[in-house]
């Protein structure tokens, strides 16, 4: 056995269990895939372009099916991310289900620890370019992410959010400002 054989047999044994494809998951150059202790779950009919990153991080990623995530977008799964069916993520959006603790000045931040609440995304979602999810967020079913907005609260069904933090200013079903 060659060095690229070890290797293969290696990576095979090494991700049993904790990296599971569904069928016509289509996956672009320089994507970064690494359930390392944790899980990575993609569904059926995702398409994953060019230099995403998925980490686990001991924790989660779960993607439903029919899914897109668009070039250089970052999720991470410390605290369990969630991902429905039919979800929309543009480029270079950042999905983080951690936070650091900092509360005490005296002790550096990286050894305060982290608080891992995860996220939830629902079915038939668009998130925008640049778009930023934050710990312990569920976004609900239907709604729209604006380009550049930073989701730091729960939504509502079909709504439509944008700025930082994201706010509501319409809902999908009735195209009236709020």
């Amino acid at each position: 056995m060659n060095l690229a054989q070890l290797r293969a047999a290696w990576y095979k044994v090494a991700l049993k269990g904790r990296l599971f494809l569904g069928s016509n998951v289509r996956i672009g150059p320089s994507v970064t895939i690494q359930p390392g202790s944790g899980r990575i779950e993609i569904g059926a009919d995702v398409e994953i372009q060019q230099g995403v990153i998925l980490q686990a991080y001991g924790g989660s990623i779960v993607i439903g099916n029919c899914c897109s995530l668009n070039p250089y977008s970052i999720l991470y799964g410390h605290g369990g991310l969630t991902i429905g069916n039919n979800v929309r993520i543009a480029a270079r959006v950042t999905i983080v289900p951690f936070n650091h603790r900092f509360s005490d000045p005296d002790i550096p931040i990286k050894r305060q620890g982290e608080t891992r609440r995860g996220i939830v995304i629902g079915n038939d979602v668009w998130i925008g370019t640049g778009a930023i999810v934050l710990d312990g967020i569920h976004i609900a079913d239907g709604c729209v992410i604006g380009a550049g907005a930073v989701v730091t609260k729960n939504t509502e069904r079909n709504g439509v959010y944008v700025g930082s933090p994201a706010r509501l200013i319409r809902c999908r079903s009735n195209d009236q400002p709020r």
